[in-house]
């Protein structure tokens, strides 16, 4: 025997609220025992496994306090952990997008000497002049500030993927 589905749209005037209709939702909640809030942000179980615990803000915060990424290492490992983890990221960073070519005599790579040029800075600049004419160049050249000017725009990126380059000088 087959059943009959009943429809609750019995025409005008509508009888239930709008948007009643809607599909349900899937939500993670917080792994924290005893929590019923929503597990929106992740946190690592291990620090070379993939799992995940899923915590709401409150208990991520608190999670992340306690968190050591060398727990059950001796000193001597997690001095080696973290040389390991240094040269790991300097061969990412010399292999970056910015870097197009070998550095000169002077240590710069053609990138470095084009972003110095994008700022309008001498070489020999410090962080602190990179980072306080890239400031002040975001503030002058921001697209909130310049809305539908394209040139402002244009010297705005140029500026940022100078600052990209060059940050690791500050």
């Amino acid at each position: 025997m087959s059943r009959i589905r009943r429809n609750n749209d019995w025409g005008f005037p509508r009888w239930r609220e709008y948007g009643s209709e809607k599909e349900t939702v899937t939500v993670r909640l917080c792994d924290h025992q005893g929590c019923g809030l929503k597990g929106d942000f992740p946190a690592p179980k291990s620090p070379h496994k993939p799992e995940k615990w899923y915590f709401c803000e409150e208990h991520v915060t608190e999670y992340n306090k306690g968190w050591d990424y060398f727990a059950g290492m001796s000193d001597d490992e997690a001095m080696e952990h973290a040389k390991a983890e240094a040269r790991t990221a300097r061969g990412f960073r010399s292999a970056s997008t910015w870097d197009y070519g070998d550095a000169h005599a002077d240590g710069l790579t053609p990138s470095e000497r084009s972003a110095f040029r994008a700022l309008d800075l001498p070489t020999s600049a410090t962080g602190d002049e990179i980072k306080t004419t890239f400031r002040t160049l975001a503030k002058q050249l921001h697209p909130d500030k310049n809305p539908g000017d394209a040139v402002a725009l244009a010297r705005f990126q140029a500026a940022s993927r100078a600052y990209e380059v060059l940050k690791g000088r500050t």
